[in-house]
């Protein structure tokens, strides 16, 4: 079989933005797609599944024998701790995040002589938003926020061995990211719709459950892997960090209508409440609306897994005023992409795509 220009192995391949990734490059008929997690998943025709636990050193290199043709890797493998946010400045977080990246990087650069490019997931958390209010818009020419983060872990990996290798790397960092996964620990779409879909059994309105009115972006998970694409693809992007973010703005009170739109409820006045805590309450509900609806029988915690603590995040909840926070994108859109997402629409296919799944109800 006469092998494909590039292939591109997607660690992380069950995750948000690894699905989409896996997605988008399986259809472009240049690149072979090795899909790579620890739990089976999903996967597009022509599509090869790796299994393997990235925290395993001696896996890893084991496995570097089928992987000797790579070219590329878009790294979106992450380790969360159950309590997500705290989480994110624990340092066994951030220690096997690093060794997660060491462990598959020491391989490659063992076995594929062919590397020649590596795309890195970051995020918000590079501008120091959950430590203190971050720069609007942040940038990505701004110094490195001090803070401890596993991000700087494994991009000083790569810092120090790219100038010997034939290889180069793009750190790409977006925000709110929208896609489509099963228990993923950052899924917005997925705790909105089972938010919507509960409050809905229960005949209540669809009240917005967060804070005050402040100004965000999102990313689409789609754009995010047309990025890597980009990125592994022009010589402008070798080394370089870029922000991912869709191109518009928005404030989740006004995209609140929509939603209530999609699931047929009436939006009442916002009403906080702190998913994290309340939600899992109602795994009875859920349930019954598995049963009603012929979803497939999931739990709230196997799809939705620590979104609960995430989306609460993204949403402001408990805070009145929080501070608006942006990525630029100008500089990505500067070197050359100029792919854009409409915010409202693409959170609307989302939903859409998780109820053609059966993981939430119509």
């Amino acid at each position: 079989m006469t092998r494909r220009k590039h292939t591109i192995l997607i660690a992380g391949a069950s995750g948000v933005v690894g699905a989409a990734a896996t997605e988008h490059f399986a259809a472009l008929p240049d690149w072979e797609v090795l899909a790579l997690s620890r739990r089976p998943c999903a996967l597009p025709p022509g599509v090869t599944h790796v299994p393997l636990d990235l925290t395993d050193a001696a896996a890893c290199q084991s496995a570097a024998h089928n992987l000797q043709h790579v070219t590329h890797v878009l790294f979106a493998a992450l380790f969360e701790l159950p309590e997500l946010v705290a989480g994110w400045r624990d340092p066994r977080q951030m220690q096997t995040n690093e060794a997660m990246l060491r462990n598959l990087l020491d391989a490659l650069q063992a076995h594929a002589k062919g590397l020649r490019h590596i795309s890195l997931m970051q995020g918000t958390k590079a501008y120091g938003g959950h430590v203190e209010p971050a720069p609007t818009p942040a940038k990505e020419r701004m110094p490195r926020h001090q803070h401890e983060n596993f991000y700087w872990l494994q991009e000083d990996l790569l810092r120090e061995r790219q100038p010997h290798s034939a290889w180069t790397f793009t750190v790409l960092r977006p925000q709110v990211v929208m896609g489509y996964a099963v228990s993923s620990p950052m899924n917005l779409v997925a705790a909105l719709g089972v938010y919507a879909s509960v409050m809905r059994e229960l005949g209540r309105p669809l009240h917005f459950p967060g804070g005050g009115r402040y100004v965000n972006v999102a990313t689409d998970s789609r754009l995010i892997a047309q990025a890597a694409e980009f990125a592994g693809t022009h010589e402008i992007a070798a080394n370089e960090t870029y922000n991912v973010v869709n191109g518009d703005v928005m404030v989740w009170h006004d995209l609140w209508p929509s939603i209530g739109k999609r699931f047929g409820m009436v939006c009442g006045k916002p009403l906080p409440m702190q998913m994290s805590t309340e939600m899992p309450k109602l795994e009875d509900v859920w349930q019954k609306v598995v049963h009603t609806h012929d979803l497939q029988a999931l739990s709230m915690q196997q799809l939705v897994n620590s979104s609960w603590e995430f989306t609460d995040r993204v949403f402001g909840h408990g805070v009145e005023q929080p501070a608006m926070s942006f990525l630029s994108g100008i500089k990505l859109r500067q070197h050359g992409f100029h792919a854009c997402m409409d915010t409202e629409d693409a959170l609307h296919e989302w939903l859409d795509k998780m109820q053609q799944k059966r993981l939430l109800p119509v």
